[in-house]
C-alpha cells in the first residue's frame, strides 16, 4: 500500500530570516532602515528624474542597484606611466569630478557608489554590472564585499570598446546581491582589520 506524500511544513518569518541563501526585498530593506546596511537607501526602483528616464537604482526583488558617484580617476597613458598594484603611480590617471564622464576607448575608470555599505557578519555581497552597461561593451567589476566590511564601494568600469562610452553620475551602475551564509564566519573583514575597512570616496590599490 502506497503512503500519501506529506507536504513539508511552511516556513515561519523567523525561519525565513535565519535561512541560509539569497536574501529577498524585505530582508534588504530591514537591514538598510533598522541596522544602516545601505545609506542612502531608496526602497524601490526609480527609473525617472525631473520627467526624464534614466538608468534605474534601488531595491529589486533579491538585490539593490545602487547608484555611481560624480568622482572619477580616468586611465591614461599621456606620462607613459606602468599601472603596477604594489606602487600606484598617480601619474596613471586624471580625475574628473563631473556628471558624465567619457571613458576613452579600451581604458577604463575608477569610481565609487553613492551608497555607503555595512555588510552584517553572516552575509557575503556579490556585485554585477547593469545590464544596459554591459550591452554597451561597459564592464563593472567588483570583488565581493566580507561579512563586516564597510565603506563605499570602489568600482572599477572597463570600456572594450573602440569608441568613446559615457558613463552617468548619480544613475544606476551595479546591482548588489547579498547572499545569506549557514552560520556567521569565525573570522570576518573587520576582526582581521581589512585594509580597505572603512574606506570613503574612490579609494586606490594598497598593499
Amino acid at each position: 500500500m502506497s503512503q500519501a506524500i506529506q507536504t513539508p511544513p511552511k516556513m515561519t518569518d523567523t525561519d525565513l530570516q535565519s535561512a541560509p541563501g539569497i536574501m529577498p526585498d524585505h530582508w534588504i530593506r530591514e537591514q538598510a532602515q533598522n541596522n544602516g546596511m545601505i545609506e542612502p537607501f531608496v526602497e524601490k526602483q526609480n527609473r525617472e528624474k525631473n520627467g526624464q528616464k534614466i538608468i534605474s537604482y534601488g531595491l529589486s526583488s533579491y538585490g539593490y542597484d545602487a547608484k555611481c558617484a560624480d568622482e572619477f580617476m580616468i586611465f591614461t597613458n599621456v606620462d607613459n606611466a606602468i599601472v603596477d598594484p604594489k606602487a600606484f603611480s598617480q601619474q596613471s590617471f586624471v580625475e574628473r569630478k563631473t556628471d558624465v564622464c567619457v571613458i576613452p576607448p579600451n581604458s577604463f575608470v575608477l569610481t565609487r557608489t553613492v551608497e555607503y555599505f555595512r555588510i552584517p557578519k553572516d552575509v557575503l555581497v556579490v556585485c554585477l554590472g547593469k545590464s544596459t552597461y554591459a550591452r554597451c561593451g561597459l564592464i563593472v567589476n567588483v570583488t565581493p564585499l566580507e561579512p563586516g566590511w564597510e565603506g563605499h564601494v570602489t568600482l572599477e568600469i572597463s570600456n572594450t570598446t573602440p569608441l568613446p562610452a559615457k558613463v552617468y553620475a548619480n544613475e544606476g551602475i551595479a546591482q548588489f546581491l547579498f547572499f545569506k551564509g549557514s552560520s556567521p564566519c569565525e573570522v570576518n573583514y573587520a576582526d582581521r582589520a581589512g585594509k580597505y575597512m572603512g574606506q570613503k570616496g574612490v579609494t586606490l590599490p594598497r598593499t
